[in-house]
């Protein structure tokens, strides 16, 4: 007797994957992330692929995932997959000091973040 199933946070034609503890500000990476909100799958995956942040390979490993898991575990379209959410969490920051001169110290905070991106599959516009 096991746990019954949990029932989906989200809707039938949605896909999401998480990217946790990411080494980066939540402000640096929320850059990128509006970089491919709202915008076609392969038009996001090609904004990242030329972008020259660093935490860019690690958004795109996420979308890249999160394409993969409407393809093999929803059965949607790629090619018909918008970006419909990307956010941004914060994680936790480590603590770190840097002796200054005259016996005071310096605070560096190294912060962490997390990236949920949600796909959704939009119906192809009929061009007239």
């Amino acid at each position: 007797m096991g746990k019954r199933a949990r029932e989906r946070d989200l809707a039938d034609n949605e896909a999401k994957a998480v990217s946790k503890m990411l080494r980066v500000s939540p402000q640096k990476l929320n850059l990128v992330a509006q970089l491919i909100r709202g915008k076609k799958v392969a038009s996001a995956l090609a904004d990242l692929e030329f972008s020259r942040k660093r935490i860019a390979r690690d958004v795109r490993k996420c979308l890249e995932s999160a394409i993969a898991n409407a393809e093999n575990n929803h059965d949607l379209d790629v090619d018909d997959l918008i970006v419909a959410e990307a956010h941004v969490g914060k994680g936790l920051v480590i603590k770190r000091f840097s002796p200054r001169g005259r016996g005071r110290v310096g605070k560096i905070l190294k912060p962490f973040s997390h990236l949920t991106i949600v796909v959704r599959q939009v119906e192809a516009q009929a061009s007239a």
